[in-house]
């Protein structure tokens, strides 16, 4: 399957064969059956958010494909004192083979791939975060088998990245999505993000605020961290909102006996996970963790020039 220069931007942009493809590529590159290379290629990695799992398993990935990874801090670059998005797509693409970016706005993100020459990745964005869901489901296809028919519970926020990514990915997969929040409509799905997924899904998508009831049956359990980057001015009032969806050991009882507990890190332990989940045996955390280096790699040399 031909991806070569392919923007990785939403799971929204890729059909179900082109997710199964790049699913399967990274198991077998994995597991050593598969041998893809970016020799003397370089990836421009743009952060304007904190990172450890992204910038390590991004620029270890490239490393590991014969390439290299340019570290760039937002703010000790010419974007940082006021030079355009499309100024800075147009240099960076004379100088890289491919441009990650983890940035605030989404539209930032929009504004790289339109002008730059060379394949962007988004390895966050205030809207959507592929590459975490990727992983997620290679993780899920790991421990289950197969993602057709699961059904996948996202605990928590429901109005930002991860629960876009996790419902669009997973359910144009065929799994069965809830979102389990408060019910209140500031924590609630984004409508348009959420009919755009619908239109695509070969699941169910749908939102419950009854733990029990939304867990009843669960294959796999997911959540995150209640107060994300810049919302620290709202963590009194998001703590106190969420308590009640803490993802306790008594919660999973409700899940089947065999279901997983999915983070994409960093986890906050006695916020939105007991230590009890997070550390215990239906806990795949840290396989998901790795799965980020696996899957980025098979996203890298599809969308860039590999040799094998």
């Amino acid at each position: 399957m031909d991806l070569v220069g392919r923007n990785f931007l939403t799971l929204l942009d890729f059909s179900e064969e082109e997710i199964k493809y790049l699913l399967d590529l990274a198991l077998k590159m994995k597991k050593g059956e598969v041998k893809k290379m970016l020799p003397e290629q370089t990836l421009a990695m743009l952060f304007q958010k904190s990172s450890t799992r992204t910038r390590m398993s991004f620029e270890a990935g490239m490393t590991r494909l014969g390439g290299a990874g340019m570290f760039l801090d937002i703010k000790n670059t010419q974007l940082g004192r006021g030079e355009t998005i499309e100024d800075t797509a147009q240099t960076m693409s004379r100088f890289v083979e491919g441009i990650m970016a983890r940035l605030n706005d989404h539209k930032d993100i929009e504004g790289l791939a339109e002008y730059a020459t060379v394949p962007v990745i988004n390895a966050l964005t205030d809207m959507y975060h592929p590459c975490q869901t990727m992983a997620d489901m290679l993780t899920v296809l790991e421990k289950k088998g197969k993602l057709e028919g699961l059904k996948v519970v996202y605990v928590g926020d429901c109005g930002f990245n991860m629960f876009n990514s996790t419902m669009i990915g997973f359910s144009k997969m065929g799994a069965n999505v809830v979102g389990l929040c408060p019910d209140n409509p500031a924590y609630g799905p984004n409508s348009e993000v959420m009919e755009k997924a619908k239109a695509q899904a070969k699941g169910t998508i749908t939102v419950s605020h009854d733990p029990a009831e939304a867990l009843k049956d669960a294959d796999v359990v997911y959540t995150d961290v209640w107060v994300s980057m810049g919302q620290d001015d709202e963590k009194a009032k998001r703590l106190a909102d969420f308590k009640p969806y803490e993802v306790t050991e008594e919660m999973m009882k409700h899940a089947k006996p065999d279901a997983i507990f999915m983070h994409c890190l960093p986890a906050h332990r006695g916020e939105e996970v007991a230590a009890g989940v997070i550390d215990g045996p239906q806990s795949v955390v840290f396989d998901e963790a790795e799965n980020r280096l696996w899957a980025q790699n098979a996203i890298l040399v599809s969308v860039m020039k590999s040799t094998d």
